[in-house]
Order: C-alpha cells, then sequence, then structure tokens
C-alpha cells in the first residue's frame, strides 16, 4: 500500500516542517536534521510499497525519521558541560511543587485521569502535549524526545552528551515531572482535563 492519495503536497510539506523540526530539537544542527528529513522522506517514497497501513502513514514516516537521527546520534559525540544540567529555574520550579519535606504541595498533587487511552487518541491532546514539550528546557526536551521517541537506551544518551546515568536520570525526571504539571494545567484550562 502506497501513501494515501489523499496526502496532498501542502501535507506532504507540513509533514516535512514537523519532521524538521523534531530533528534539529534531536541533532541540534540543522544540516544535519535536513539530512535525516531528506533521507527519512527518500525512504519513505522509495520503500513506500512497504506501507501496510497498519499505522498512519505519518507515524510510519516518523519511524523512518526517528532510525536516521538514532544513526546520527550513534555515529557522532557532543562535549557537554555539566553545569548545564542543574539550573536556578529548575529549582525554584521544584520548589513551587513541593513543600521541604518532598511531599506535593496541596494544590501542586497530581490528578487522576479517568482514561489515558482516550487521551493517547485525542488530537488535542497532542496538541497541548507539543506545546509542553516546546516549554520544556532544551536539554530536558532533548533527553526526553531521546528516550521516549527515538527510542535510545540510556547508555547510548549518555555518550552522546557525556552524561552519567544519574544526570540522565534527573534530567528525564524534570522533564517528566514538567510535562506532567503542564499537561494537568492546559487540560484543566480548555476544560478536557479526563480527570
Amino acid at each position: 500500500m502506497a501513501a494515501p492519495s489523499e496526502f496532498t503536497p501542502e501535507l506532504n510539506e507540513q509533514l516535512r516542517l514537523q519532521m524538521l523540526k523534531f530533528a534539529t530539537l534531536q541533532l541540534r544542527d540543522p544540516h544535519l536534521a535536513e539530512d535525516a528529513v531528506q533521507e527519512a522522506m527518500l525512504g519513505a517514497f522509495r520503500y513506500a510499497d512497504s506501507f501496510n497501513g497498519h499505522s498512519a502513514y505519518k507515524t510510519w514516516v516518523f519511524a523512518i525519521l526517528k532510525h536516521k537521527i538514532a544513526d546520527q546520534i550513534r555515529k557522532r559525540q557532543r562535549l557537554t558541560t555539566v553545569s548545564e544540567l542543574t539550573s536556578e529555574a529548575d529549582q525554584q520550579f521544584e520548589d513551587a511543587l513541593f513543600n521541604q519535606n518532598g511531599r506535593w504541595h496541596k494544590e501542586e498533587r497530581p490528578v487522576r485521569w479517568s482514561s489515558p487511552d482516550d487521551s493517547l487518541e485525542d488530537q488535542r491532546f497532542w496538541e497541548i502535549f507539543e506545546a509542553c514539550l516546546n516549554g520544556l528546557p532544551p536539554r530536558q526536551a532533548r533527553v526526553f524526545m531521546m528516550r521516549e521517541f527515538v527510542g535510545l537506551e540510556s547508555p547510548e544518551i549518555c555518550a552522546e552528551l557525556t552524561l552519567t546515568v544519574s544526570n540522565l536520570n534527573v534530567l528525564l525526571y524534570r522533564a517528566r515531572l514538567r510535562l506532567r504539571e503542564c499537561l494537568e494545567n492546559r487540560w484543566q484550562q480548555q476544560g478536557d482535563c479526563p480527570c
């Protein structure tokens, strides 16, 4: 099965721009990101016959892109300073959520979502998720995407960013904490909270 026939040049360009944004976040180099996107789109075109329709075409093309990004990341090493791991803003954010004993402030406690599976399928959820992801500090967003979207293992991420496993875990924890907080707040503002 080839790409959906309703996939117009305009939709193709929109998909390319989304892919480029994702690749640039991961690779931190617009030229490498463009190369990865071009390779992914060329691969999708070349192997269009292997698209079986079990997932959305966009999901299939993004899966190809994830592999191209992972290949790029594995090929190179970058130096990163440890001072970038912790910032005053991170500490202030955590202080706003937790008391001195490490317990949630009453008004900041996580709320129960009644049906996360339905929310995952909801387009509004993904729009809010993307906005929340864009609001993360760049370093947290990058490690979160490397782990959860690109699918790299901890040793690969640590080698790429010259991090210790502990530092990586702190960054992932903070990213997940910020995403949860943002998602809850934005769902509630929209009146769509699946609580």
